[in-house]
């Protein structure tokens, strides 16, 4: 049975995070917007204390536990007001897929670091004319001799400018089926044609997007997640380009759900504390049912989806990939829409304070959009469980 209620570690882990966060907070974050900067120093911190491996294998340097614990980090992260969004990309995804599927050479070359934060990694899949259509990817991979040749386009791919490698998923042709295949590459940014340009967002982060242009990039053979060698979580290298995929792309679905739901709690305790003080006749607005009454059902759902989180990590960690798949697509689902009804009423409860800058909600009503839309729609979230869920025949 699916336990509910979390163990003394994991609320001891959740006690010790939020401390941190805490010492950093939102206010933390705003100056590093307006200064353009990452956020160096809470990363580091984080991996100092073993926060950011803790998914991670002990072998090399990290905490041995799972999503679950990663994602308990990066919930707490976001309640503080500070949430670290790269660690959806470099620990989960990046280190998930190396972990499980990366050459002993790989493993030692960057578990252990991106374990203890001393370096990063950024992950490109989405293409301009692929959308949510992985099978439309058209970066493509050759073989010249020992090496590999990349050519194609990336977007909206975090965090490029601080990171040391760029796990880029292309395609290589089948020999024996003609058939493009998925394969995974680690790619450095500073390759010989290997081109980025910042887009201009919007969005108020410390992470910056970008697209990439790979013009001929040449990379050596060992460059090839798992380099074509056998592990126990099925092949490596050319013949487990999908099985890499998938598993880094359901921590990525968890993670952002995590994502989610600490910065739906932020606001929703921002919101708490402005409606117990402020009163505008005889008594706190929080007294009113119509205050009330959305906060109390933003704090539901909210923790909905963490129950539904928790599950989809555990299930990983069982190395239930199947059921993980459809645990994690309705938990990032569920805490989206979650996070995004806790922000829309937090900044209603403040009304115009709610605007301010003073109170640091109203940037919050576009980032709590993301998790409707990356990394996957929810429109397709819901193409998914109605096909694979619920056996309705798919209209794509």
């Amino acid at each position: 049975m699916t336990p509910v209620t979390e163990s003394e570690e994991h609320r001891d882990l959740r006690a010790a995070v939020a401390a941190l966060g805490k010492r950093y907070g939102r206010a933390y974050l705003t100056r590093a917007v307006a200064g353009g900067r990452p956020l160096t120093e809470l990363w580091s911190e984080a991996g100092k204390l073993g926060y950011l491996g803790v998914n991670l294998p002990e072998a090399y340097g990290g905490g041995g536990g799972g999503i679950t614990e990663l994602a308990i980090v990066l919930e707490e992260l976001g309640a503080a007001g500070c949430p670290l969004l790269m660690m959806v990309v470099s620990p989960a995804i990046c280190g998930t897929v190396i972990a499980r599927f990366g050459t002993e050479e790989q493993k030692r070359a960057w578990l252990p670091p991106l374990a203890n934060g001393t370096r990063t990694m950024a992950f490109g899949i989405t293409e301009p004319d692929a959308g949510s259509n992985s099978h439309r990817i058209t970066t493509t991979a050759r073989r010249d001799g020992a090496d590999w040749v990349l050519t194609g386009r990336k977007v909206f791919i975090s965090g490029v400018d601080i990171a040391d490698a760029v796990l880029i998923v292309g395609r290589t042709e089948d020999a024996r089926t003609g058939r493009l295949k998925p394969c995974l590459f680690i790619v450095p940014p500073d390759a010989e044609g290997f081109q980025r340009r910042p887009i201009d967002m919007e969005l108020t982060a410390a992470e910056k997007q970008f697209e990439l242009v790979l013009d001929e990039v040449r990379l050596p053979a060992d460059a090839l997640v798992g380099g074509g060698t056998s592990h126990a979580f099925g092949s490596g290298g050319e013949d487990a380009g999908l099985l890499q995929l998938f598993a880094g792309l359901n921590p990525e679905r968890i993670m952002t759900a995590a994502f989610a739901i600490g910065m739906g709690r932020h606001a929703l305790g921002r919101a708490v504390e402005y409606a117990r003080e402020r009163t505008v006749w005889k008594a706190p607005i929080g007294s009113h049912q119509a205050i009330a009454h959305p906060l109390a059902q933003a704090h539901i759902d909210l923790e909905l989806a963490r129950l539904m989180t928790g599950k989809a990590a555990r299930l990983y960690d069982a190395g239930d990939d199947v059921g993980a798949g459809e645990a994690a697509n309705m938990a990032k689902y569920a805490a989206g829409e979650a996070c995004v009804r806790a922000v829309d009423q937090a900044v209603h409860t403040l009304g115009g304070n709610g605007l301010t800058r003073e109170f640091g909600l109203a940037s919050l009503v576009t980032a709590s959009r993301v998790a409707r839309i990356a990394p996957v729609s929810r429109e397709m979230i819901l193409n998914y469980v109605s096909h694979q869920t619920l056996g309705l025949p798919r209209s794509y």
